[in-house]
């Protein structure tokens, strides 16, 4: 019997945890309209202040922090715009619940809270009705 060292990740991104690429990815034109002031919670927009257009394995990426994992995008950035676009592509990420850190929510959220966070009106409340996903074990100390 020969032990295989498990394949490792250096780094993830939202294809890899989705499984699929999504279209704001590729076409400008789905992200054109969003306005970032509109979907942030209260007046203050300084979150945004730190998000910025990153590359990632040498294509043009967002961090998407409540998932780990970067957002990558396909379609040419005007010069000039790059962190605006960042931003609006990680805004229709997360406001479309395609982040795998929202998608967790579901299950894992302990306390009732809008799903896509209180800036999504609409947003459906989870984490009303939590329950573990499994029983505690008791720890077999062998003894």
């Amino acid at each position: 019997m020969s032990l295989h060292e498990p394949e490792k990740q250096t780094s993830l991104d939202a294809e890899y945890l989705a499984g699929r690429r999504f279209p704001y990815q590729e076409d400008i034109s789905l992200v054109e309209d969003i306005d970032l002031e509109a979907a942030t919670p209260g007046e203050d927009i300084n979150w945004l202040e730190d998000v910025e257009l990153l590359q990632e394995e040498g294509v043009p990426a967002v961090f998407d922090r409540y998932s780990n994992s970067f957002l990558k995008i396909y379609f040419p950035i005007p010069a000039g715009r790059e962190n605006e676009l960042a931003r609006k592509v990680l805004v229709k990420h997360l406001q479309s619940g395609n982040s795998y850190g929202i998608v967790l929510k579901e299950k894992h959220t302990k306390f009732p809270q809008p799903q896509l966070g209180p800036w999504v009106a609409g947003s459906k409340t989870v984490g009303a009705d939590w329950k573990p996903l499994r029983e505690p074990q008791p720890l077999n100390l062998g003894g």
